[in-house]
């Protein structure tokens, strides 16, 4: 296992000892602790806030609405640099952040969104269907992202149960946390890490499936939404979290005493942003996401703990986000659409099978 001392994410500049934190070669990567009043600022949960942290807010306010882990990116990174720009100098924002299925649904029913960011496509192909979103959203340079993560074990100082591979997790003597597949966008990717992995290591899909299942028996609560298992996490619940990478990344940031360790095999997690086609201003809407693909913005998601889809930018943080080993995606499974049927239909999905033996609503 090779070890590298983090440098300030900040264009490569040296770190100084006291600010620097171990990171790994995609095996183990930590952090020391910070103060406890830093730790409060990623403590709090997603919600709505009516925050200007854009510009002035005088040509209007762009209606965000985002799965819960991006909240703080968004407030204290990307919108005040969006407001430091000539397109966004005037603009406003109204955000909320909740766990990505609810986000889906409460769009589809009416919560007004200039601009909706949601990490799994299922849930943006609902607001394609009710004609919210423009149905070719996706024909971009990127696909329809704006920045990617990769699911990690997140876990105490020490890393105490030695958890380095997904095989640690199923001993039986290891509480997994990880949220609930209905609910969160986040939970999702990590079954689907979970079930890749096995993949990955020539297991059938039989025995992938029956790893998924054995992760899930040892999950002692399933929370709404990525964010909540994180808070779960902190308050001392479980030996290991299954999460985006940064979220782990953030939390160590606010002060929080975690490691987290990329596992060998893993799923690159790529997000969806779009215009909606009711945006009250639909040109600023779409500065602010071209903005957050400029090489600003890029390097502002890459400061927030997010690896950039500009590979020209990643390279610059390489350090940061290494490559793991066995790095697959979703479409190797068959893409969303299959997934989300073959995996998490609520009533005929092989998780939700899953899920209803071990007493977990799907609904």
């Amino acid at each position: 296992m090779i070890r590298f001392l983090q440098k300030l994410r900040r264009h490569g500049a040296a770190a100084d000892p006291a600010d620097a934190r171990p990171r790994g070669d995609g095996r183990l990567l930590a952090a020391g602790a910070a103060t406890a009043a830093l730790a409060l600022g990623i403590a709090a949960c997603g919600g709505s806030s009516d925050a200007n942290t854009g510009g002035s807010g005088e040509a209007g306010t762009i209606d965000l609405v985002a799965y819960s882990t991006p909240q703080t990116a968004y407030e204290e990174s990307i919108e005040p640099g969006f407001g430091e720009t000539s397109e966004g100098a005037d603009v406003g924002f109204k955000n909320s952040f909740g766990a990505s299925g609810d986000q889906s649904r409460a769009v589809e029913a009416g919560l007004p969104a200039d601009v909706v960011h949601l990490p799994l496509e299922p849930d943006m192909t609902r607001l394609v269907e009710a004609g919210l979103i423009a149905e070719d959203y996706e024909d971009t340079e990127y696909n329809g992202g704006t920045q990617n993560s990769v699911v990690v074990f997140v876990t105490r100082p020490g890393n105490p149960e030695g958890i380095d591979s997904w095989d640690d997790l199923v001993t039986g003597e290891v509480e997994v946390i990880t949220p609930n597949p209905f609910t969160s966008g986040g939970a999702r990717w990590n079954l689907m890490a979970a079930y890749g992995s096995q993949i990955a290591q020539g297991k059938s899909e039989d025995e992938a499936l029956d790893f998924v299942a054995q992760i899930l028996e040892n999950t002692p609560v399933q929370d709404a939404s990525a964010r909540d298992a994180l808070q779960t996490f902190i308050g001392g619940k479980g030996d290991v979290l299954l999460s985006y990478e940064n979220e782990a990344i953030g939390a160590i940031d606010a002060g929080e005493e975690l490691e987290y360790t990329i596992p060998d095999e893993t799923i690159l997690i790529e997000t969806k942003a779009a215009v909606t086609e009711e945006a009250d201003d639909p040109e600023a809407a779409q500065a602010f996401l071209d903005f957050q693909l400029t090489d600003e913005g890029q390097r502002l998601w890459a400061e927030s703990g997010y690896r950039p889809v500009n590979e020209k930018i990643l390279a610059e943080y390489e350090q940061d986000f290494p490559q793991p080993k066995e790095l697959f995606t979703i479409e190797e499974f068959g893409g969303w659409e299959t997934v989300a049927t073959e995996f998490f239909d609520p009533e005929n999905g092989s998780v939700a099978a899953i899920e209803r033996d071990l007493g977990v609503a799907t609904e």
